[in-house]
């Protein structure tokens, strides 16, 4: 008897990252005659249902195909004994034989909002493990549900076609991040640990309507499904991969317009920003703002909307402001964008 469809599914979709992180890191041929070391997937493990399901298949998954499994979590020092709580969760994933496993605590600052900023410092404490131990990739148990969510909120803040497109299936630098579940929904991962009798810990800021993410949880989706009746995250998952596709689309084209933009000493001309098609000009401004030193999780649409007015609607407006100390001005046909 084969395992419980649940954990069937979780375990497939673990299975066929494995197998595209091996294809991206091919086992180097160092020409001696010992055997070069696997590669080492991390799982970034909360205690939750969704990250204890994806730890529970890369165990199982990864030494049939000759793959390290460790594993990362991470304490944002936010509640009360979540330094034990991090503990809990180490002495877990060891339990399901993944080696190495480490808690890393962080100090989550107040830039951009507590859930911003506790995501931020999440994420550098992941990449640092990442360095530190070697890994080829880090796993993220992201479902589909959270898809959904993410994609709501793009919506609400209105920021354009690439926040719809949410969150990629691999991210971060060289594909470091995987996320398998973006096709399961939140139930079937926790199906998957009830099974497996594994303990799960409901993080209470989940639930806790001051943080957006949860209203719209318990809330905002509730009532969108009542509305407009059952199906609604699966159709906000597949709006994500179509704008994504879309996204992407418009970014190759963006990359390749640039060139044909800048003049001799590499200034932006605005007469040739003017002709590209809205999509792609705003694309090239806000590409050129990041490598300024504007912060891209920062940078908002009603900031670019500005900058693309001085092309658009040059009046004589004076420098634009931007996050980062960043100011972008209009100069004889030109636009400069630099560091203020």
């Amino acid at each position: 008897m084969g395992p419980h469809p649940a954990v069937a599914a979780i375990r497939l979709a673990v299975r066929r990252v494995l197998h595209d992180i091996l294809n991206d890191h091919p086992t180097p041929d160092t020409g001696s005659h010992e055997r070069p070391a696997p590669p080492l997937v991390l799982v970034a493990c909360s205690g939750g249902a969704d990250s204890m399901a994806l730890a529970s298949a890369l165990a199982f998954e990864a030494p049939r195909l000759g793959i390290r499994a460790g594993g990362v979590t991470v304490d944002h020092g936010l509640q009360p004994g979540s330094d034990l709580r991090a503990e809990e969760v180490v002495l877990r994933l060891r339990e399901l034989g993944l080696d190495p496993v480490e808690a890393t605590a962080v100090t989550v600052g107040r830039e951009g909002g507590p859930e911003a900023a506790a995501r931020d410092a999440r994420y550098a404490a992941l990449d640092a493990a990442a360095v530190r131990h070697g890994a080829a990739a880090i796993l993220l148990g992201h479902t589909r549900d959270d898809q959904a969510e993410t994609v709501l909120l793009g919506l609400a803040r209105g920021s354009g076609i690439r926040s719809l497109s949410g969150m990629a299936a691999v991210s971060g630098a060289d594909g470091r991040y995987r996320r398998p579940f973006l096709r399961l929904d939140r139930q079937t991962a926790r199906k998957a640990c009830m099974v497996q009798s594994l303990p799960v810990w409901d993080d209470p800021h989940n639930a806790d309507p001051a943080y957006t993410r949860s209203r719209l949880r318990h809330e905002g989706l509730p009532a969108l499904e009542k509305a407009l009746g059952k199906g609604v995250v699966e159709a906000l998952a597949r709006t994500a991969q179509l704008s994504r596709d879309d996204a992407d689309a418009l970014d190759a084209w963006a990359g390749q317009a640039e060139a044909s933009v800048r003049d001799a000493a590499g200034l932006l001309e605005c007469a040739k920003l003017y002709a590209l098609p809205p999509a792609v000009r705003r694309r090239i401004l806000r590409r050129a703002a990041i490598e300024a030193g504007a912060p891209a999780g920062s940078l908002f649409a009603r900031h670019i909307e500005e900058v693309d007015r001085l092309i658009t609607g040059w009046r004589g407006q004076g420098v634009i402001n931007l996050p980062g100390k960043v100011v972008a001005q209009r100069q004889g046909g030109r636009l400069v964008i630099r560091q203020g």
